[in-house]
């Protein structure tokens, strides 16, 4: 069983329940205005009362988002999660008492439960004169026998998880700031492999107990918070100094240390993941610009982010959020903090302090943070990513190479069915700031705030039958636009639509798989006709047909079948560098009216066999019905 993928699906669908909490807490602050001032006190009751009721009902969302989560949101299943949860409480406290609650870890029960069973019995076939009842309609049925179940083992169990419960909740409270320090070295730690959202579900929907005035418990830092408990919140307070200030500041020295020539891009990218931290508290896509090139960085950080949750615990400060410590939470919940401004101060001592420490590292260990270098992986022309979906598809291995892909904030969460058929400088070059390999196939890439669009776009190409041809690079050196071929015929498309590349060596190889239809005489050009019938013509240099001596030497003749990456010509790279006019590759098709759409990656340095450096979508021929359904 592959505990690590398990573990990252689970994450996943524990922040999905967390995304119905910011209206309560905008409620909550709409709520606390003086509506006295207004004549309107019973709207303002309205809207304390409709905040409230969003935490009342949290083990539920929790139960109907987990089960959604666990089933690329399977309607059936959330139905059945929710089903089986009023079952189950019901049930409980029917013969435990309303004192006894599992609150939020109830709902998570209730959810893995009706997202295993819809996985194990979604596809049952029963015989045909109750088939009515098979295949997804089923799962409803056996989760309501599967609750009965687990409810009775509950009831005799309860009693002495409950006492469970709560012996670890004092032990982790008693800690006091030193409990704070570790989760928050925890929580940053763990943020590379997405499992942060677990650590947090614990502590902020299963730590510690308040008894509010109506009666009712509320279980966690983050729902005690909101109910009013004066002791809550240490477990989010420190998180604010980190998210609004360290983190911007980190994306300063990265802007400062750029290169002059870089520095436009870098400041246009970073100046945006900058203001969402400080203002949304979303971090990856400035923790993950240094995590991969300077992991020690990453560990002082965590140190760091530590720190600042024993300071906020040590100076008595109590402050929460409903989505992240950012400064739109900070603002809206400031009305129900202690000492919640003392926040600001200790974000900028901090917000310096990360300035000028990452600066330093940065120059002292050379570290190739985004901009110090070509080829950094969060430019400008990433928001062009979701348009190139082919080509991130191919970098991952292709459509057979995908089990599951999922998307949250920052990166995209994959099943592969091998994880080394991905090309990971390809995924670089299409953007990725990293890949992470988790065991078993699973494996999460970071686009940035782009991979939610980038997963819709895959998705597209994954479900529909589209023809996509696929390019690797030809050759090692610079892939430019083919408008800068300098011949006129070639920049003009009159031959054909494609790219070029500046070799550094002389060897060219096989972009497509294919059929080799033409070798010119001087071996300087040759052609190739893929399966699809996508013409391709490859041509050395510009003006070469006619170079003195023997300049190119093909290895494969004319009617061989090639592969991607197979050696097609040698040529004498330094002769044609001197005797050409330039030594500008096109790569073009020379038939593409059959062509629907384009996409070329970033034009920058490649490697020779480089997957995803150009791929086109072919127009439907007419024995698939044209493009109208």
């Amino acid at each position: 069983m592959n505990w690590m993928g398990n573990l990252q699906q689970l994450g996943r669908s524990l922040m999905l329940p967390t995304i119905a909490l910011p209206i309560s807490a905008i409620l909550l602050r709409l709520g606390d205005l003086p509506w006295d001032a207004v004549h309107a006190a019973g709207f303002g009751d309205m809207l304390m009362l409709a905040g409230r009721t969003v935490f009342d009902y949290i083990p539920i969302i929790f139960a109907v988002g987990v089960a959604l989560g666990l089933t690329e949101s399977a309607g059936i299943a959330g139905l059945s999660a929710m089903l089986g949860y009023f079952m189950f409480t019901r049930l409980v406290e029917h013969q435990l008492g309303s004192q006894f609650q599992l609150g939020v870890s109830g709902g998570i029960l209730i959810g893995l439960l009706s997202a295993i069973i819809y996985h194990r019995f979604k596809d049952v076939k029963l015989p045909e004169y109750i088939q009515f009842f098979g295949g997804p309609r089923i799962v409803p049925l056996i989760m309501g026998f599967a609750t009965l179940i687990v409810s009775y083992i509950m009831i005799g169990i309860g009693p002495y998880l409950e006492v469970g419960m709560g012996k670890l909740s004092s032990f982790l409270l008693g800690l006091g700031g030193f409990g704070a320090f570790l989760y928050g070295i925890g929580h940053r730690l763990l943020v590379p492999s997405g499992l942060h959202h677990i650590l947090n579900n614990f502590f902020w929907f299963q730590v510690g107990a308040y008894k509010e005035p109506s009666g009712q418990y509320a279980y966690g830092d983050l729902p005690r918070f909101f109910a009013g408990d004066p002791t809550a919140g240490i477990y989010m307070a420190g998180l604010y100094p980190i998210m609004m200030f360290a983190l911007p500041a980190i994306a300063f020295a990265i802007i400062g240390e750029a290169r002059e020539d870089l520095k436009p891009k870098i400041r246009a990218t970073f100046l945006t993941a900058a203001l969402a931290s400080f203002l949304t508290g979303v971090t990856e896509p400035i923790e993950f610009a240094f995590l991969f090139v300077a992991p020690y960085l990453f560990v002082v950080h965590a140190i760091l982010s530590g720190a600042a949750m024993w300071i906020a615990y040590e100076l008595n400060i109590h402050h929460g959020f409903s989505y992240s410590a950012g400064a739109i939470d900070y603002i809206i919940n400031l009305h129900l903090a202690h000492n919640g401004l003392l926040l600001i101060p200790i974000g900028i001592v901090y917000g310096l302090l990360y300035y000028f420490l990452f600066r330093w590292a940065i120059q002292r260990f050379r570290i190739p943070t985004p901009g110090r270098e070509e080829g950094s992986p969060l430019e400008e022309w990433a928001g062009d990513i979701p348009y190139r979906s082919p080509l991130i598809l191919q970098a991952l291995g292709g459509k057979e190479n995908i089990k599951k892909i999922e998307a949250c904030i920052t990166r995209l969460r994959l099943t592969l069915v091998n994880d080394r058929l991905m090309d990971i400088t390809a995924l670089k070059h299409l953007g990725a700031a990293g890949v992470i390999r988790l065991g078993g196939g699973n494996v999460q890439v970071v686009f940035g705030t782009f991979s939610e669009l980038i997963r819709e776009e895959i998705m597209k190409v994954l479900r529909k039958d589209i023809h996509v041809v696929l390019f690797t690079a030809p050759m090692q050196g610079r892939m430019i636009p083919i408008e800068e071929v300098p011949d006129k015929i070639f920049a003009s498309r009159l031959v054909g639509n494609g790219v070029a590349f500046i070799p550094e060596k002389g060897e060219l190889f096989s972009p497509v798989a294919g059929t080799i239809v033409h070798i010119y005489p001087t071996m300087h050009a040759l052609g190739i006709v893929t399966e699809e019938g996508l013409e391709v013509l490859l041509h050395i240099g510009i003006d070469t047909s006619s170079l003195p001596g023997k300049c190119f030497n093909a290895v494969v003749k004319e009617g061989d079948r090639v592969e991607p990456g197979q050696l097609l010509v040698k040529f004498n790279y330094n002769k044609v560098k001197k005797l050409a006019s330039s030594l500008a590759t096109p790569m073009i098709i020379t038939n593409p009216d059959i062509v629907k759409s384009w996409s070329f990656a970033p034009y920058k340095p490649v490697k020779k066999g480089q997957a995803s450096v150009m791929s086109v979508v072919l127009k439907p021929t007419k024995s698939e019905g044209g493009t109208n359904g």
